[in-house]
């Protein structure tokens, strides 16, 4: 086996597919539900932070290296939001079908050309809670909003991401390609690089 590395999440797609990724380099991936540890509160308004809190949580209960991910929507004409409140855009409880809804009437006066948006992704990994140096990538996907959901796949904002390149939503995309370009999939790659440059090796922190 490789060195174990909390996710700090308990979505399982999302451990399969970093542990596919990251497997290569001599890590395993656990998700933080089957070590008993709780999700972390996430208050923050940028993604960085609220990564950040969510890795450093997860090391710390586990005693273990950790990994974690923030990513949302920003939109131009929104000033950004919904940001990292993108899951609860539209309040409790979660709902994409109502965050989408909801983003559509934010967004019902705005002309074609200032419907601008990009998803975010943060990555960051900590070899443990106190890491002073912290392994952080981060990616963007870019794209505009449309009137009117298209496609069935994917999930969150997906059927309003419209890829003007592509002539196609994200909800449109199979799964692999939308994988391979998206905010996602451009911030593993990047990590992975930076894991290269530095291995994960275990860490103890000074007493």
């Amino acid at each position: 086996m490789g060195t174990k590395l909390v996710l700090a999440s308990n979505n399982a797609k999302k451990a399969a597919e970093m542990q596919s990724l990251l497997a290569p380099l001599g890590l395993e991936i656990i998700p933080q539900g089957q070590l008993g540890v709780g999700e972390a509160e996430e208050p923050y308004f940028t993604f960085v932070e609220n990564a950040l809190a969510k890795a450093r949580h997860a090391a710390a209960a586990a005693h273990l290296p950790a990994i974690a991910d923030d990513s949302g929507l920003c939109v131009a004409a929104l000033g950004g939001a919904p940001g990292t409140f993108s899951a609860r855009f539209a309040g409790e409880p979660k709902s994409d079908e109502r965050n989408n809804q909801f983003l559509l009437e934010q967004l019902a006066q705005m002309p074609e050309n200032q419907r601008n948006a990009w998803y975010v992704c943060c990555l960051v990994l900590v070899r443990h809670a106190d890491d002073p140096c912290p392994l952080i990538a981060d990616g963007q996907w870019h794209g505009t909003i449309l009137r009117a959901p298209r496609g069935a796949g994917g999930f969150g904002y997906d059927p309003l991401f419209w890829l003007p390149e592509l002539g196609r939503s994200a909800a449109e995309l199979e799964p692999a390609h939308k994988n391979a370009i998206s905010h996602r999939g451009i911030a593993m790659r990047r990590l992975i690089e930076r894991l290269r440059e530095q291995p994960l090796s275990p860490t103890t922190p000074l007493a």
